[in-house]
């Protein structure tokens, strides 16, 4: 028996109908979708499926009667199109339902209960609440040797883990009919890595949902564009060759990685001031997140932190990707942006006990533990106004080993970036210092943890080089009021102010040149502070050579996805327990 599909969602009372109808003898053939309200009578609707059913029929007669007459020039003896009755009503054990019935009364009997759809001499059997596909769609950029996924995939009473996705990849005929395509059976599963000879291919991307008991109606898409050739070599492809096997035991894997949000990139000033070397279709998102997953994921990394993530690549395609890898991520937005940051973590080396954030200026003048350094500066309000203004963002996650019961304090930021805001960002990490400090404290007491069980690992972009007042801070634990980052603008200039921290933290990945090079400015803003007296370096990736940054003038390039290069060190906790 054919089938009709009804979806009701109780919270807006609707019922979606959806059903594909054909019948030679009316020359109709398509798929029909209804959307009505539940409270309305039965025959309300069958009218409405009966009616669209009589306009389809009409609309195919007359395009089949124009034919007819452009055939036949003169001949004016065709009658008026007759459209005939159509018989359309919803039975229940054979029986109609009555006419002034509802959907909302009789939705529970849709299952297994004898409801069935009849138009003219066809059944329709009714499928309720079925696994559904609501939207698949594929990129519009597609790059031989990276992945590929649907870029956006909604369904409805389904889980992605148990639908099963079938790619296909195949040629357009000459005819360019896309009907006439020779499919070839490529990749199982939500996602396939493209391969070179995939190129000049269209790619078919089936999809069955299923809840893990039943399946509903297969889906498909076909992609609009052809698989194009990949940048070639990539840089980070040769770091990848210090990173080809998982860590495991007390050692983990970190990386810092400032994406460059297409928040900031896609602009007419990003594209002519800011990156004017970078070609567009390169400092396209849709070209750039194919790289940077793929360089992401070829760390084997135990925790990722990142910044500027937009936060619809975190939805769409980050966590789709990384959770297949057994990845969990957490994404705090940047005040009201589109772009935030965001921590991964390897869900089989660690356990997630808290995660926590905070928008700095907010809650400055409201969290007790910031009030010392809150009441140092209060009275200077062209610097308050400032301070307060940003929605520079701090990000702390809680994690335990699984391997050696090691807790672990994850903070991930992303200062403000000014050139006269020095002042500003040597407050703002003031400011996370003493948070991250609170949380040390309260840990250590509410699991009754040694000093040596509870490590932290600070992350980020400080927008900051060594020279300043930051680096001085994590390392060297001080922070004097006559330090020169202060005065960093006179009008907003802090006085009487100075700055400790009792954590003896070094930068996992030294003081590199530069972590940020563009044409205009180049220099290392980008750190993995981490505690020296519990915490040992294994391993720094190499970053990549002069060479290679410079061999398109600078980054982002084709084969650079950031204007930032990514971090990446392996650590060892010194202690058992």
């Amino acid at each position: 028996m054919n089938k009709v599909y009804f979806r009701h969602n109780a919270e807006d009372n609707q019922l979606q109908i959806n059903f594909r109808y054909k019948n030679s003898n009316l020359n109709v053939d398509r798929d029909f979708n209804f959307c009505r309200n539940a409270n309305e009578n039965v025959i309300v609707c069958l009218d409405r499926i009966k009616n669209n059913i009589e306009k389809e029929f009409t609309k195919k007669s007359k395009k089949k009667k124009q034919k007819k007459s452009e055939a036949a020039v003169g001949n004016n003896q065709d009658k008026d199109i007759i459209v005939p009755e159509i018989l359309v009503q919803l039975l229940q054990n054979d029986e109609p339902v009555k006419n002034d019935e509802t959907f909302a009364s009789i939705l529970n009997l849709s299952e297994g209960n004898g409801l069935v759809l009849r138009i003219l001499n066809d059944y329709f059997q009714i499928q309720y609440n079925k696994p559904w596909v609501l939207t698949v769609t594929l990129p519009s950029v597609i790059l031989a040797g990276y992945y590929l996924y649907p870029n956006k995939l909604e369904m409805q009473y389904a889980t992605k883990e148990d639908s099963i996705g079938i790619w296909y990849k195949g040629i357009m005929p000459k005819s360019k009919n896309i009907m006439n395509i020779v499919w070839e059976k490529v990749g199982e599963g939500l996602f396939y890595c493209t391969k070179n000879e995939d190129i000049g291919h269209l790619i078919r991307f089936e999809l069955k949902p299923s809840n893990g008991k039943e399946f509903g109606p297969t889906s498909e898409v076909i992609s609009k564009t052809e698989v194009q050739a990949g940048p070639g070599f990539c840089p980070f492809e040769n770091r990848h060759l210090f990173t080809q096997s998982r860590l495991k035991d007390d050692r983990f894997r970190v990386v810092s990685y400032n994406l460059l949000a297409d928040y900031y990139a896609d602009s007419d000033y990003s594209r002519k001031e800011l990156f004017p070397y970078c070609p567009p279709y390169a400092l396209n998102i849709e070209y750039r997140k194919q790289l940077f997953i793929k360089e992401i994921t070829g760390y084997n990394a135990d925790i990722i932190c990142l910044q500027e993530l937009d936060s619809k690549v975190f939805e769409l395609d980050l966590v789709p990707i990384l959770q297949q890898k057994m990845y969990e991520g957490i994404l705090q937005k940047k005040g009201s942006t589109a772009e935030g940051i965001c921590i991964f973590y390897q869900t089989v080396r660690f356990d997630l006990i808290r995660s926590m954030s905070i928008n700095i200026g907010e809650n400055i003048a409201n969290l007790n533990i910031f009030s010392n350094l809150h009441s140092k500066i209060a009275a200077n309000k062209p610097l308050m106004e400032r301070v307060t203004d940003r929605a520079t963002t701090l990000q702390v996650v809680i994690l335990r080993s699984r391997d050696t019961g090691h807790f672990l304090i994850v903070a991930n930021t992303h200062l403000y970036f000014h050139p006269d805001a020095d002042h500003i960002r040597l407050l703002q990490i003031g400011f996370s210092m003493i948070y991250v400090k609170n949380v040390y404290e309260e840990l250590l007491k509410e699991y009754k943890l040694s000093l040596e069980q509870l490590s932290i690992i600070f992350c980020g972009d400080f927008n900051s080089v060594p020279e300043c007042g930051i680096y001085k801070l994590m390392t060297e634990k001080h922070v004097g009021e006559d330090f020169i980052d202060w005065s960093s603008k006179k009008e907003e200039a802090v006085k009487n102010v100075s700055l400790e921290q009792p954590f003896d933290f070094g930068s996992a990945c030294g003081c590199p040149t530069y972590t940020n090079y563009t044409h205009l400015f180049s220099g290392c803003l980008d750190y993995i502070f981490y505690q020296k007296n519990n915490l040992e370096v294994e391993q720094v990736i190499p970053l990549p050579t002069d060479e290679e940054i410079k061999a398109h003038i600078a980054i982002p390039s084709v084969v650079f996805p950031s204007d930032h290069i990514a971090l990446v060190a392996d650590l060892k906790f010194k202690s058992t327990i």
